[in-house]
């Protein structure tokens, strides 16, 4: 039986509390030693009759650490009777800080707790909660190297961070009323706010129906009541945009079908926005005009504190930044940019080191993947060499691998938006000086005018690394499996290998050698991007008939508008070939007057969704193609079908157009589930592998894995990450990273 050693952990250490966690198991075992942060990972001395007992409660760790190794040394080191929590140490770089974290139920107690220390203090947070990555500036993870490290602790919280009996015993972010970060409420032109209670003066101000900017953890939100969700659009000229909202957590089921499963997603640590199906589909239509809305309990001291003044119970809690732009985050750039949009801010002296925006998730997979679940730190294998995928354009992240980790960060938005792609350089930036990286190959989109791309040429050229390119719907086969399987892509767009818009594709193989087998036949779109936010010249791209013309001249398009439509699609000016999913989606959105314009991002998708939500599906007849090796399923003759049906449709019959939109989904979710299991029969693949933005869609999703289940194969799907594009830096990093094992 060992007494005694030196012991190394690796992992998810850092953040978590593992420092007091081991003191208080060293402690309860009579165990005499030491415990020191060195870089990334702990080092314990350790001595004493029950050592064997120890070992096993630290190899365990406390409960929001990840232990990836425990090592054991013999030591020869004098090891003092006693235990002794050390300063911290320089030291590797294998580890990785934690997510911030909700509040914990014990701090909530504390906040509420008469005369207790922490009574309405809004910062309240102990070893178990609160902010982690967005404060952390490097590692090791002490006060010092936070942005905690600008308030000096005051007697009473030095006494508490330095108790081994104390939930705050080394816990960083520990502050009260006395010496912590401070709230402020302003007006719209700057001007302070005088008020003995800046939270109670708040929630007065929202159940007058005032709006407001608030500054959470990772950056501003926009906050107001549901009376006042139209103004609030209005202002910001995002009429159609749904909202998420935060929700009392007493009335949450009220508003909203919660599963077992959402219920303890919604509690847990991340409390992240979580898409749920409305009990009322019709209500609360001023928030969302979805079958959906995004609810989220308060995961803030703030939060509890601000709910517990506030009359309403719900608040409209929307980012600030503009959709697909970075969270604003400083004061005075939140004042410059929403005084037109808010009528006062509330905002803190807590510096944010690292932005992060509200995870948000459905069905239990992820759509964004930020606060609360990112940096995301998985094991893969990918070799020896350090390797950073720079992501797509649109709902991009970053994600760097080193000495068998991928991390990627939390969510950055499109980088068409040169203040996006700087967020994501800021982004990359840190990361790196966390994980001490040193890139040795830089992953990218194939696309070779994204801005994203350009950034991978210039940081490529400028440090003397390798580019490896990477096909969109191949980075999101990779992300969601390496091994041999049929994989799915159903989404927007893609750059494809023939230069043209994919965004069906199935592919048989093994990562990196993905070979394309099937997709839906390509349409036009006409004027490219221009059919992307008018769906009615989407329509017309899938049918070029005389049918479509009279469809919408009927409904306000005049003939020279009419004529350019189709010389553009007889004579491919401006016209780009797609296979997108989505765009067909748009373009029965479009067919069945659901939406003529898009504007926001998946809307014409999102509601035919929400309108087949309604609808009872029928099945109708699919045309498979060949096309030299690959098969095709026509979207046109889909599109005939649904259009011959909209032909028996009466004015006004809803029913009718939500049964069309019900059997469109289903008939395409079908005919692509049947050409995946072909392609896996014909080529003796075992697992067919979903993903892509489409597949959050629950009836086509949900269809697909009935269909290929029912043919013998499994369907799998990343979990830990978007099935939409914010898997792709990682699946980038995976299909990169096995390039280079492949080569001899």
């Amino acid at each position: 039986m060992q007494k005694s050693g030196r012991i190394t952990v690796r992992g998810i250490v850092q953040g978590v509390g593992f420092r007091p966690f081991v003191y208080t198991r060293a402690t309860a075992l009579n165990i005499s030693g030491t415990v020191k942060n060195l870089g990334s990972e702990v080092e314990i001395f350790a001595r004493g009759e029950n050592f064997d007992e120890f070992l096993a409660e630290v190899s365990r760790g406390p409960a929001i650490s990840r232990i990836d190794s425990v090592e054991v040394f013999a030591t020869d080191r004098e090891i003092q009777d006693g235990f002794v929590i050390l300063k911290s140490g320089t030291g590797s770089f294998s580890g990785m800080i934690p997510p911030d974290i909700a509040i914990c139920d014990e701090c909530i107690e504390d906040i509420f707790k008469k005369g207790g220390r922490y009574e309405n203090y809004w910062a309240t947070s102990c070893v178990n909660c609160g902010p982690r990555y967005s404060i952390i500036r490097e590692i090791p993870y002490d006060r010092e190297r936070t942005s905690m490290s600008e308030f000096l602790l005051c007697p009473a919280c030095a006494g508490e961070y330095g108790n081994p009996h104390s939930r705050r015993h080394h816990a960083q972010t520990i502050a009260c009323d006395t010496c912590g970060p401070e709230l402020t409420l302003y007006d719209k032109t700057g001007r302070k706010v005088n008020c003995p209670d800046p939270v109670r003066e708040a929630a007065a101000m929202l159940d007058a129906g005032r709006i407001l900017a608030m500054r959470g953890i990772g950056g501003f939100h926009l906050a107001c009541t549901e009376e006042s969700a139209g103004e609030l659009k209005k202002r910001l000229g995002r009429t159609e945009q749904p909202f998420a909202i935060m929700v009392r957590p007493d009335q949450i089921d009220q508003l909203a079908r919660v599963t077992p499963d959402d219920r303890r997603l919604l509690e847990g640590p991340v409390h992240p926005i979580l898409v749920l199906e409305k009990r009322d589909h019709t209500a609360h239509a001023g928030i969302s005009n979805l079958h959906t809305i995004g609810c989220m309990l308060p995961y803030t001291g703030l939060h509890h504190l601000l709910f517990s003044f506030l009359k309403h119970p719900l608040l409209i809690m929307t980012s600030a930044n503009m959709p697909g732009y970075p969270m604003i985050t400083e004061i005075d750039h939140a004042m410059a940019k929403l005084h037109n949009s808010v009528d006062f801010f509330l905002s803190h002296n807590r510096p944010i080191v690292n932005r992060c925006d509200d995870s948000v998730m459905r069905d239990g997979l992820i759509i964004r993947l930020s606060r609360g679940i990112a940096p995301r730190r998985t094991a893969i294998s990918l070799g020896d060499r350090c390797i950073l995928a720079v992501g797509p354009e649109l709902n991009a992240n970053a994600t760097i691998y080193k000495n068998g980790f991928a991390v990627t960060s939390p969510h950055v938005g499109n980088v068409r938006n040169p203040a996006t792609l700087e967020y994501l350089e800021e982004t990359i930036r840190n990361l790196q000086r966390v994980l001490g990286a040193k890139f040795d190959v830089v992953a990218h989109d194939l696309h070779p005018q994204f801005l994203s791309t350009r950034f991978a040429r210039e940081i490529a050229s400028d440090h003397g690394l390798e580019l490896i390119p990477v096909q969109h719907h191949r980075a999101h086969i990779a992300a969601a499996t390496t091994e041999p399987c049929i994989g799915i892509a159903i989404d927007g767009v893609g750059y494809g290998d023939d230069g043209t818009v994919w965004g069906s594709e199935i592919f048989s193989g093994q990562v990196p050698d993905l070979r394309r087998v099937a997709h839906l036949e390509p349409v036009a779109m006409p004027g490219g991007d221009l059919a992307t936010r008018f769906p009615e010249r989407m329509l017309y791209g899938v049918l070029p008939d005389e049918r479509v013309i009279a469809l919408l001249a009927g409904r306000g398009w005049g003939d020279v508008e009419l004529g350019v439509l189709g010389k553009q699609v007889v004579r491919g000016f401006n016209v780009t070939q797609t296979t997108s999913t989505g765009r067909l989606l748009d373009a029965v959105s479009a067919l069945l007057g659901i939406c003529r314009e898009r504007t926001y991002d998946g809307e014409p998708a999102m509601k035919l969704e929400s309108a087949a939500a309604g609808g009872m599906a029928e099945t109708w007849d699919l045309t498979i193609t060949r096309d030299g090796d690959h098969e095709m399923l026509s979207g046109r003759a889909l599109m005939e079908t649904a259009f011959d049906h909209m032909d028996d449709v009466g004015a006004g019959d809803r029913q009718a157009i939500r049964d069309i939109a019900a059997s469109f989904q289903y008939n395409l979710a079908r005919g692509i589930a049947h050409m995946a299991a072909g392609a896996a029969e014909r080529d003796g693949m075992k697992t067919i592998a979903l993903s892509g933005g489409v597949a959050y869609n629950h009836a086509i999703r949900e269809t697909i894995r009935r269909e290929v289940i029912a043919r013998g194969f499994p369907c799998i799907s990343n979990t830990s990450y978007p099935l939409g594009d914010g898997c792709v830096s990682f699946g980038q990093c995976a299909y990169a990273g096995k390039v280079l094992q492949d080569r001899p």
